[in-house]
Parts: C-alpha cells; structure tokens; sequence
C-alpha cells in the first residue's frame, strides 16, 4: 500500500498517521526520536508492508507485472492500490476524499519539524502535484510512477505502468477490493493490540 492507504488505515490518531506515513523512510535505530504513538505507527507501516507483501492475492497483481518490472512489481501495485481506494473512496469513508486529502496535508505541514528530513524534502511536491487526491486518476499515477522512474538509479520502466494499469484495470480492482478488507481488519486487530 501506498502513502493514502497508510494514513487511511491509521483511523483517526495524527501521531498513528504520522508514524504510519513515514514508515518507508526510518530504521529501528531512528525509532527514539519519536513519540510512543509515532513509533507505534511505524511499526504498524512495517506490519501493513509485510502483510501486503506476503499476500496471495497481492501476488497475483505482481505477477501480471512482474515479467516487464522484475522487482518494482511490488512498488507498482502499491499505488495501484492507492488507486482504486481514491477511485473507490465514498465505499470506505464517510468524508470526501478533497477535505480528507487537505486535512492530512495540514496535519503533516504542520508536524514537520519531527519529519524525517527526506520527507520534509518530498511533502512540498506531494502537496504541489495534490497526490493523495489525484492517485484516482490515470494521470495522477503516471505523474507519480514518472517521478519515481526518474528517481530510480535503474531503468525500472515504471512510467510505462499506466499502461498495464488501464489494460488489466478490472482485473487489479477486483484483486483490490478483495485484498483490501482483509488488510483493514488486519490493521484494526494491529490498533486493538498496541
């Protein structure tokens, strides 16, 4: 999942969407500078990642990417994913993603003083180019996957995924929204637990 599933999964706790967003970008060692509740987002990321990760029907999005991007199959259905929740977000939410999407980029400016200093770097951008709310687009996902192409010290073809995106759309939706209830009721048992 990707930075819009992340701070979904969340609920309502800013330190849990905090922690839960910045997941990608901390170590365990880095875990000290941060809140209880930071930390505990954190950890949640790592959870969501890895039970994304090992996932059957996951798999089956990756494996339909997986001969073209080898590696970044993973990474690609990710915000495939983030997709169809933004696509699909009057089914999991009673607010509109637009006030949603603006909250949390205030909530996250306004937090930026404990960001990791990668993510005070890319939340300008984010914001600029309205990610959260314009993963729902194709257009969106081909502005993000171009910029993550252009990142990539590899040639990762990612800019070429809207491609399969809108060929096999269907197909990753229907994975989706079967994949997606499993992974909120994970993350709900992962909040009772911690």
């Amino acid at each position: 999942m990707n930075f819009l599933a992340h701070i979904y999964l969340s609920g309502e706790s800013d330190e849990l969407k905090i922690g839960n967003f910045i997941g990608d970008f901390v170590k365990a060692s880095d875990m000290e500078h941060y809140s209880e509740v930071i930390n505990r987002g954190i950890r949640m990321h790592w959870a969501i990642d890895e039970f994304t990760d090992q996932h059957s029907v996951v798999q089956q999005s990756k494996d339909r990417l997986r001969p073209k991007y080898g590696h970044y199959a993973g990474v690609i259905v990710d915000i495939y994913y983030d997709h169809f929740l933004a696509r699909n977000w009057k089914d999991y939410h009673t607010e509109d993603l637009r006030p949603y999407v603006d909250k949390q980029y205030k909530m996250l400016e306004n937090h930026k003083s404990i960001l990791p200093r990668k993510v005070v770097h890319m939340l300008p951008y984010m914001i600029k180019h309205d990610w959260l709310y314009n993963y729902q687009y194709f257009e969106g996902i081909e502005r993000v996957m171009q910029g993550m192409a252009n990142r990539s010290n590899f040639n990762s073809k990612m800019d070429e995924s809207v491609v399969e995106l809108k060929k096999y759309h269907k197909e990753f939706e229907k994975e989706f929204q079967e994949f997606f209830p499993e992974l909120k009721a994970f993350c709900e048992a992962f909040k009772q637990k911690i």
